[in-house]
């Protein structure tokens, strides 16, 4: 999963990165940066919170809401109305990779960096800036295996200091490497063999059997169900390559991993199955950013239950 980078910095961590790397990275002279991601979908504030109680030292806060979408105008019933220029609808609009640029210029990243990114939500969060890094054309960029706990189970130092600021940077975008897909992609495929939908939201939610934060409950026909948490073991890290390689072989039941587009609620969650699918051997696959919440939208569009 990882790539030689030359001399300046022998090694590009692509995917994961466990403790004890992150440990060598940063008693090296390799350029990096640690990004935490901790948010809480309930309560939206309570993020920043978390990362102002204990953070590893150094690392810049990279919050859902604010940095990592784009959302737009919020009606008092807590529809979004995205910006024009978002790449994405739904709950958790992604900005434009311009604007995500800015954002990463503003906190002083630059494209000589490693980033790692963590968050304390079984990578959850995290997730979606290694994939808008990904997105960006950034390649080195890896969670931390196991999150903020498994850095602290490891004797790692957390601080509750508040980080100085980084100067400004020029973050230059590059071809993407991931691909977002669209509802009008995800429509115009709908029942083809060229697309397998894979839905990482709960079993329940998927069903159609209860839906706390979107307006219609079920999901988009023909979809498989993979519930993101299914992917770490009980320490929190990711399950073995062979095992989920296994599972998502059997969840495919033998249609071409390439053809796979992930989606859950508003693009979040799905992430991990990105995450997992490449850790499997079986990826790069697309992500439906805007989700069900995007999907759901218009009445138009077809449902299913069960």
């Amino acid at each position: 999963m990882d790539a030689g980078l030359g001399p300046a910095r022998q090694t590009m961590h692509t995917t994961l990165i466990s403790v004890d790397d992150l440990k060598r990275v940063q008693a090296s002279s390799a350029p990096l940066m640690i990004f935490d991601c901790s948010f809480d979908l309930m309560n939206p504030a309570a993020g920043e919170e978390l990362y102002r109680q204990a953070h590893i030292p150094g690392a810049v806060h990279a919050d859902l809401d604010t940095a990592l979408s784009d959302l737009g105008v919020v009606d008092p019933d807590g529809t979004h109305h995205p910006h024009p220029d978002a790449a994405s609808g739904g709950r958790h609009p992604l900005p434009s990779r311009e604007k995500f640029a800015m954002w990463l210029s503003s906190v002083g990243f630059t494209n000589e960096m490693q980033a790692v990114v963590y968050d304390r939500n079984g990578a959850n969060y995290c997730g979606r800036l290694w994939w808008m890094l990904k997105w960006a054309g950034h390649d080195a960029v890896a969670v931390l295996d196991g999150g903020l706990q498994a850095w602290q189970a490891a004797g790692g130092a957390v601080t509750d200091r508040e980080e100085p600021s980084h100067f400004q940077s020029n973050f230059k975008l590059g071809p993407a490497l991931r691909q977002l897909a669209s509802t009008q992609d995800v429509q115009g495929r709908l029942g083809q063999a060229s697309q397998t939908l894979i839905d990482a939201r709960g079993a329940p939610r998927f069903r159609g059997e209860v839906e706390p934060l979107d307006p219609v409950a079920g999901h988009i026909p023909g979809a498989l169900n993979r519930p993101s948490s299914q992917n770490a073991g009980p320490d929190g890290r990711f399950k073995p390559a062979a095992r989920l390689r296994a599972e998502f072989e059997q969840l495919l039941g033998g249609r071409d991993p390439a053809t796979v587009v992930h989606h859950c609620g508003s693009g979040v969650s799905a992430v991990p199955n990105v995450i997992a699918m490449e850790l499997a051997g079986l990826g790069p696959t697309a992500l439906y950013a805007g989700s069900w919440s995007e999907w759901c939208r218009d009445p138009a569009r077809p449902v299913e239950k069960g």
